[in-house]
């Protein structure tokens, strides 16, 4: 008898608790991610877009699919990670980040690991550009996602005008172009801010990180809560290989490495600096 998902009459396309088992197997295989139990609901309405696209008629057909073809990989993995994302989220480490860079001299990267649709590693340029007082400041900016559609998202740098809301004028005149015609109720990110950042495709599970040397900032918000606490300790290991020992690891509100104080030291509100 097949176990199905509760209140799977509601389901347009058969799905099992078996469909979401093998889901989260091929997820964490893929890119380290473990997908929680409460997780079944969400699977669902992310994958279903697929099912259509490709006009199957099962989750299950769907995932025999994936596996027949290395290309939908990616369009597996776009489907269910997660991109919650805003200008200055956690505001605070954009101050510690000015402070670092007006206290730092030589700085010559920052590595945004989590770039989502942008707003982030702009954010970070918006922060080096008012520490340092310029846009050509010789700092690389590199903005990462293993997510290809919010990367080309991000590349573009257009918003609706009210993601920039809560920002106060005087930034909003200075970083962004306000669309008129067909693209009014839009912004742009200006081109010189635009020009600060790279952005790059990159599984944290690669075996191999296309980043040069040295890596003074790292900002991995928000990244570490998807995956065990071994492979926490591994990728968290391996960045701050990248840091010298004054540089800074930047990680999210629900992130505690308290228990890596090996690896790290926390230097303000999660905040850290190589231990």
């Amino acid at each position: 008898m097949l176990n199905l998902i509760k209140d799977d009459d509601k389901h347009e396309f058969l799905y099992t608790n078996e469909d979401f088992e093998k889901v989260r197997g091929i997820l964490n295989k893929l890119t380290g991610i473990n997908l929680a139990d409460s997780k079944d609901a969400m699977v669902y309405s992310r994958l279903v877009r697929r099912v259509r696209a490709l006009k199957l008629s099962s989750i299950a057909e769907y995932l025999k699919y994936v596996a027949a073809n290395a290309h939908e990989e990616q369009n597996f993995i776009n489907a269910l990670t997660t991109n919650l994302t805003s200008f200055f989220r956690e505001e605070h480490h954009f101050k510690v980040l000015k402070d670092y860079l007006n206290d730092t001299p030589g700085v010559k990267r920052i590595w945004c690991a989590a770039s989502s649709t942008g707003e982030e590693p702009y954010s970070i340029a918006i922060s080096v550009v008012e520490a340092l007082g310029r846009f050509d400041t010789n700092i690389e900016i590199i903005a990462s996602d293993i997510d290809s559609n919010v990367l080309e998202t991000a590349k573009q740098g257009v918003y609706h005008e009210s993601r920039i809301q809560s920002l106060n004028l005087s930034m909003k005149k200075q970083f962004f172009h306000r669309g008129t015609g067909s693209n009014k109720g839009f912004v742009r990110v200006v081109p010189e801010l635009r020009r600060m950042v790279k952005f790059r495709q990159i599984n944290l599970l690669d075996s191999k990180w296309p980043i040069d040397l040295p890596v003074n900032v790292i900002f991995c918000r928000n990244v570490m809560i998807y995956f065990n606490r071994e492979m926490q300790e591994a990728l968290l290991t391996r960045m701050v290989r990248l840091l010298p020992k004054d540089g800074l690891y930047v990680a999210g509100h629900s992130e505690n490495f308290s228990y890596f104080s090996h690896i790290v030291s926390a230097v303000g509100k999660t905040t850290y600096k190589p231990a």
